[in-house]
């Protein structure tokens, strides 16, 4: 295959009842299969830096998680406490009800803030949760991450209604343009779904069955 597929995937575990040795499996299994990262709730930030160092598997960790219904200064001190805890990578979820209310000053404030925290030290990817969202409001959502300074824009949690479709992520690609990346996340189980959304203008995969993807193997496990 002409692509390096797993450079695309973010390789997670954001099950509540993960545990440690299962963090460490999954950050082993990064390292064979060089994936761009795992993604991994902030309490095992620290876990996943300490078994990455030295590699080139990124850290990436869920701010405001899976709600985003927690307060601009709570989401800044997730990402400062994160990133001092090894975290090279932030998917934060948008603050959805101001979005949905048309308050498009507050759902900017909410990411910029995030933003500004991250700045020079991680990548930002805003969650804008695709499936609680209309399509006006999917555009409204990618061009006020583009504005506040985001550099991926990311479909789902994986913990609402829907995840991931090559509509929604074609949608968002056409909005931010070439200028940010996009993340679909949520459902992508096969080699065949990761080929849809690449195709559509993915260029991040977020997904719980990276190793079934990797051996051409649909799996039907979820987050």
């Amino acid at each position: 295959m002409e692509r390096n597929i797993a450079s695309f995937i973010d390789h997670t575990l954001l099950k509540p009842e993960a545990t440690k040795e299962q963090i460490i499996d999954l950050c082993t299994e990064a390292k064979e299969y060089a994936f761009a990262s795992v993604c991994v709730n902030p309490g095992w930030v620290a876990t996943a830096a300490g078994e990455l160092a030295g590699t080139d598997v990124k850290v990436c960790t869920v701010i405001g998680f899976p709600l985003g219904a927690n307060t601009k200064e709570t989401k800044v001190f997730e990402t400062e406490d994160a990133i001092f805890k090894g975290a090279d990578e932030i998917d934060m979820v948008l603050n959805i009800g101001a979005l949905k209310s048309g308050d498009e000053e507050t759902a900017e404030a909410d990411i910029r803030a995030v933003t500004e925290a991250a700045f020079g030290k991680a990548l930002v990817k805003v969650i804008i949760e695709t499936s609680l969202l209309t399509d006006d409001e999917k555009i409204t959502a990618c061009r006020l991450a583009k504005k506040a300074g985001a550099d991926f824009v990311k479909t789902s949690t994986g913990f609402s209604t829907g995840g991931a479709t090559v509509e929604d992520v074609a949608l968002m690609r056409l909005t931010v343009g070439d200028e940010l990346g996009v993340k679909a996340s949520g459902g992508v189980r096969s080699l065949e779904d990761v080929e849809k959304m690449i195709e559509a203008g993915a260029t991040r995969i977020g997904a719980s069955s990276g190793v079934a993807i990797m051996n051409g193997i649909s799996s039907s496990s979820d987050y």
